[in-house]
Parts: C-alpha cells; structure tokens; sequence
C-alpha cells in the first residue's frame, strides 16, 4: 500500500525542481518502485540519480537525516553519482552519497495499518562540511 499524499508528491516535485535550477539542468521521474530521478545535465546527458525524502522540519532542525538502507542500496546500484535531497519546510539539504558516512540502526516511524516499511533499516546522517543547503 502507498501512503504518499499529494502533499508529498508536491514537496518532492519542489525540491527536485529546485535542486536541478542550480545547474540549469533538468530531471526525469522514474517507477514507483524505483528511487525517485534521473538527473540530467544542460545538454540532456545523464549526470546521476536522486532520491528526494521528506523531512517535515526545518533545515536548522533536520538533523540526524533519515533513509532507509532499502534506498541506499538502489541508489548506488546505478553506478551512478548517487544524491539525497532531503525536503524540509523552508529548502532543501542535499549530499552526494560518497561523502558521508552515517550510523545504521532500525528505525523509521510509528507503524500504519499495512505498511510494510515502516520499521526499517535506516542509515542517520550528522552533519559535516559535504552537505549543501538551498532555501527556498
């Protein structure tokens, strides 16, 4: 069952836009099993892959930073210059994967009536100098 409201979609769709206005570049949504973009250069090419999370705090709040192992693990099967953008209420907080290291531990939130991921594996990030922000 998917548990993503409009709302969600709509914060992912900003975020995504606004990461990718930086370079003038574009993006191209990818399945609803799959991590969430394929970033794409100014002449189209393929630069790398994204996985936008909501985080329903403000970016001077946000931290630790959240994703699932799950999502990790999809990023970097691309073999690809893997991202997380992290959508927070006033911008975004961004990372290429390479540059972090993070604790890993279960995690998630208070589980939903047939939900199968609420209770996960998830790797934490703390901050460090390789995080980028971009307010909205």
């Amino acid at each position: 069952m998917r548990f993503e409201k409009q709302t969600d979609l709509q914060r992912e769709m900003k975020a995504i836009k606004a990461f990718v206005g930086m370079f003038n570049g574009s993006y191209i949504k990818l399945g609803q099993h799959d991590i969430d973009f394929t970033i794409l250069s100014q002449n189209h090419t393929v630069i790398g892959y994204a996985e936008v999370k909501g985080r329903n705090r403000l970016m001077s709040d946000a931290f630790p930073l959240p994703i699932a192992v799950r999502k990790l693990v999809k990023l970097t099967d691309r073999k690809s210059e893997p991202v997380i953008i992290w959508a927070c209420l006033d911008g975004i907080i961004f990372v290429k994967l390479k540059n972090v290291t993070g604790e890993i531990k279960m995690g998630g939130r208070k589980p939903r009536e047939g939900s199968v991921n609420d209770i996960e594996m998830m790797a934490y990030y703390n901050s460090n100098k390789h995080f980028k922000t971009l307010k909205y």
